[in-house]
């Protein structure tokens, strides 16, 4: 099992490269209609949500951009989701940071001069090289400033990835075939058992972590652990109009949680 994430701004052509790998290696791809369909999927819909319309395209941009925090939950639980499933290809979505740490994934980086990022999308699109330009633009700036604010990193740094691919030298044939070759490696293959356990936690505690949101009056009050596979810790100040029974059978019910042990003091309430 193995994972390749994809990471490049607009106009670089990472999305046909994504599909052409799909149909040599027979796996999913990943892309921002996927990855929403993912989201929703696990029933993640905190309150921020409510303010746009989820089948819509695009929501996932509209939440970079106006909800920079809500966005990063989203993406932690649904990337660490995907690494737990069989092999494929996730492009964008920070998962290049978020799985940095993670052995069974292979990082490319896809770069192109905006010369020929412009050219691409006047070719793919129809827009006007200003146009193109100015979209070039907007979304590096925005993409390159949540970078640094969810992860304290910047996305041009060549070692956060495996490889950098020079679509402008290589075309986007040649970064097929170098990706295809990289993904063959041994040290690629090899993913550990270690590697694919600390995922699974991460997704169930953040599947968790969704499920308090949905349904508690204060989320931010509790602390989620998940020590081993199913395994559930939760520590935090719980809200005297909240009940703890159905605190525990709000995590109980959510998939893969075998036990829950609870560590909660309750909030004091003082007169006025």
């Amino acid at each position: 099992m193995s994972l390749i994430t994809i990471t490049s701004g607009i106009g670089c052509g990472d999305a046909h490269v994504a599909r052409r790998l799909s149909e040599i290696f027979q796996f999913e791809v990943y892309d921002d209609k996927r990855i929403q369909e993912e989201a929703l999927a696990l029933g993640i819909s905190p309150e921020e949500l409510d303010e746009f319309n989820k089948k819509a395209p695009g929501l996932l941009d509209r939440l970079l951009r106006l909800k920079p925090q809500t966005y990063l939950e989203l993406m932690e639980s649904v990337i660490y989701n995907i690494s737990g499933k069989d092999d494929g290809v996730i492009l964008g979505h920070g998962a290049a940071f978020l799985l940095r740490d993670f052995g069974c994934a292979f990082h490319v980086l896809i770069h192109s001069s905006i010369s020929s990022r412009v050219d691409y999308l006047v070719a793919q699109h129809e827009m006007t090289a200003d146009a193109a330009r100015k979209l070039i633009e907007k979304t590096d700036d925005e993409r390159r400033g949540f970078m640094r604010y969810a992860f304290r990193m910047d996305w041009d740094d060549p070692s956060l990835y495996d490889v950098v691919i020079n679509r402008d030298k290589l075309g986007l044939e040649g970064a097929i075939q170098l990706i295809t070759a990289g993904r063959e490696v041994d040290a690629i293959q090899a993913c550990s058992l270690a590697s694919l356990e600390s995922m699974e936690r991460l997704s169930l505690a953040k599947r968790v972590e969704a499920a308090i949101i949905k349904n508690c009056l204060n989320p931010g009050n509790y602390h989620v652990f998940v020590p081993e596979e199913g395994i559930v810790y939760l520590t935090g100040i719980i809200n005297p109009l909240e009940s703890k029974d159905k605190l525990i059978d709000y995590v109980k019910a959510v998939p893969g949680v075998k036990e829950v042990s609870t560590d909660l003091q309750t909030e004091r309430i003082h007169d006025i």
